[in-house]
């Protein structure tokens, strides 16, 4: 029998002894079995950190991010091979599309926000200075910086593609090496990938290995450096979370759990309604993509109680047009479960719930299947069930069965659908179908505290919304309480679990060295040639010019009132001061902004390509008329820019402008952007 190989330490490894059979989820016949017995877990760990881990924290953001661009390109080619295989698993195309294009989507997204949101370091540098001593001499501030482990993936049967790719993503992000351990009973897909991945030579080798069977003493040899994220059911979550070196090391450990996601239909809706039927599209689907196999999927569904029968209905008459099947047989819109194994536990958990829940739709013991043997495949029919008293049996807000199956629900009141909402004690998801913003801007006060993400939909956004069950990228993956109390992706934020955030205090000179970012205070270093005479690499950060000055007249407000419309009564109107913060008539800020760039631009063509915005800019001091301002332009920040084809090689320098007065005060500061040339190679 053919086995699956692991990807330890540079070499593809066959496992000793027997494994685990791997079987068709359709036909129920065995293709080929997978087993781990005989690694060398510890050398995997040790392989990674002493190989890749070095390679990868001095590659910066950037270069780690067209790193990420690049496999996504690759693997985009390597689709057909992925479906194929996919099929295997039970899934149809749309199923199999969530679980490849949705990795390889995630790919492209933090290659994307690594370029545009992460300086081109091998560091970051987390928000603003803070100063901490009465003169200015000694500041703190904060960085981040990659953590010298290993992230250790245990990941879920249900998305054997996705599930490896968007946490692959953040961690090669950040610059840590990668140890997958993907369920066993489909890492027959994840292996697939994982060999396309090798052969691309596109990654630093021992940034990704791979176990297929079991984790064997993986765990029992990380370290405080390494992390371990944990997607499955939450019994065996908890299990590994309070394993020896786990809570010794404190190891990071971010788990994502199974929960009993809620969708809430408001109480405007009725049949003839957008919101009505968009709920009632949703729900079907949810039950019944991916064979109900999403740990997003809808368990629970609130609606009013007076829609509770034709929401039913509703559903039932949607859920018959899903024709059950092979999936490679024309008309079939549902495949079979992973596995026997799953079929078995969905089933013994719907015996569960039926203790308080009647099925209003469905009959596991008798359903009909399209092009294949239901008594050979994992299949199982897509099942509604009732709760008449949510509110005094638990059933349906502790017991998930993993499959086709969610549990209506009624409530009378707002106050009511939110206590049922919270009662599943932490989900990863509630959505909200209504065209009452109030209501929604209720459910969601009410309820956020028990859910990673909420989404309300209503007929001006349906569209365009990504659905329920869809964690995007951008936006935090994780739930409270059941859904395992943890975190994934939130675009840049998923970045830092895997970077270690220290405070760091000195001098602002010190710390510009450091952050190699201008802080204020620091030295600063003036020059006779002109910055913006200067191309980006010989541009020093903290080198300042300091402009001649120029005193502002009651002719330039008139001017600058004429030219923008700005008429604003504190610029024009003196009679109308008294009872306002000023005491004569005051110049437009924006003019103070436009004044100083006519202080510190070079007007000759030069470095400089373009003025590129405008970060942040504060108005601290009134000027009135005959104030006398002068300009301290210091380069703050340079970012190098991705060259491409046919444009001139650039970069994002960020200057801090400091305007100050005739009494040395600072009354408007601003940070600008330019765009400025490098030199050619």
């Amino acid at each position: 029998m053919n086995k699956l190989k692991n990807y330890a330490k540079g070499s593809w490894q066959e496992g000793e002894g027997t494994g685990t059979a791997l079987v068709n989820a359709i036909t129920g016949e065995q293709f080929s079995e997978a087993t781990s017995k005989g690694l060398d877990f510890k050398g995997m760990l040790h392989y990674a950190r002493t190989t890749a881990g070095p390679v990868l924290r001095k590659m910066t953001f950037h270069d780690r991010a067209l790193m990420l661009k690049a496999l996504a390109l690759y693997l985009t080619e390597k689709k057909p091979l992925f479906y194929t295989l996919s099929a295997a698993t039970g899934a149809t195309k749309a199923d199999s599309w969530i679980d490849i294009d949705g990795g390889i989507g995630n790919l492209f997204v933090y290659a994307s926000k690594g370029r545009r949101e992460l300086p081109n370091e091998t560091f970051y540098v987390d928000g603003k200075a803070e100063r901490i001593s009465k003169n200015g001499t000694f500041i703190g501030h904060h960085i981040c910086v990659p953590m010298e482990g290993v992230a250790i993936h245990i990941n879920a049967f249900n998305f054997p593609v996705w599930g490896m790719l968007e946490k692959i993503a953040v961690n090669l992000l950040a610059g840590m090496p990668a140890i997958v351990k993907p369920a066993t009973v489909t890492s027959y897909l994840t292996e697939l990938v994982v060999e396309e991945i090798i052969k691309s030579n596109i990654l630093p080798v021992g940034s990704l290995q791979l176990i297929c069977g079991s984790a064997g003493d993986l765990l029992d040899h990380v370290t405080e450096q390494d992390v371990v994220t944990f997607t499955g059911s939450a019994s065996t979550g908890k299990m590994l979370k309070t394993s020896k070196e786990i809570i010794e090391n404190s190891v990071r450990f971010n788990m994502e759990a199974d929960s009993l996601n809620c969708s809430i239909l408001g109480p405007e809706s009725n049949p003839d309604t957008e919101e009505f039927k968009l709920f009632i599209k949703e729900v079907s689907r949810e039950i019944t993509v991916k064979a109900g196999q999403k740990c997003t999927a809808i368990r629970r569904v609130i609606v009013p109680e007076s829609l509770t029968e034709i929401v039913i209905k509703s559903i039932s008459d949607r859920l018959k047009t899903t024709i059950l099947g092979n999936p490679a047989v024309e008309g079939v819109r549902m495949g079979p479960l992973a596995s026997l194994e799953q079929v078995k536990d969905v089933r013994a958990k719907v015996m569960e719930l039926r203790k308080s829940c009647e099925i209003v739709f469905g009959n596991y013991d008798s359903f009909e299947v399209m092009g294949a043997d239901r008594n050979k495949g994992a299949f199982l029919p897509s099942l509604l069930l009732y709760c008449k008293d949510p509110f005094n049996n638990k059933e349906p807000h502790q017991v998930e069965a993993f499959g086709p199956v969610s549990t209506v629900m009624s409530y009378k009141t707002t106050d009511e659908a939110i206590q049922l909402a919270k009662m599943g004690r932490g989900s990863l998801v509630g959505s909200v179908f209504t065209s009452d913003d109030e209501f929604a801007k209720d459910i969601v006060l009410g309820s956020a505290c028990m859910h990673g993400r909420m989404m309300v939909v209503n007929a001006a956004c349906a569209a365009e919304s990504t659905g329920h069950g869809s964690p995007m990228p951008h936006l935090i993956h994780g739930g409270p309480g059941r859904a395992g109390g943890g975190e994934e992706m939130g675009g840049i934020r998923g970045v830092f679990h895997y970077m270690q955030r220290t405070a760091i205090q000195g001098h602002p000179t010190t710390i510009t060295k450091i952050t190699d970012v201008y802080q204020a205070g620091g030295f600063q270093k003036e020059d006779l040639v002109h910055p913006f005479r200067k191309y980006f690499e010989e541009l020093e950060i903290g080198e300042t010019l300091v402009t001649h000055k120029r005193t502002v007249t009651e002719t330039d407000i008139v001017n600058f009132a004429n030219i923008s419309g700005d008429n604003f009564y504190a610029h024009m109107d003196v009679t109308s001061l008294e009872g306002s913060i000023f005491t004569s008539r005051v110049a437009h800020g924006y003019f103070i902004l436009s004044a100083a760039a006519g202080l510190f631009v070079d007007p000759k063509k030069g470095p400089i390509l373009a003025n590129y915005g405008l970060d942040e800019c504060r108005f601290l001091k009134p000027v009135y008329v005959g104030a006398t301002i002068g300009v301290r332009l210091t380069c703050k920040e340079k970012i190098a820019k991705e060259k491409r084809e046919g444009e001139t090689p650039q970069g994002v320098v960020k200057w801090l402008v400091d305007v100050y007065d005739e009494t040395g005060e600072t009354v408007a500061l601003a940070t600008i952007l330019t765009l400025v040339a490098r030199k050619e190679e």
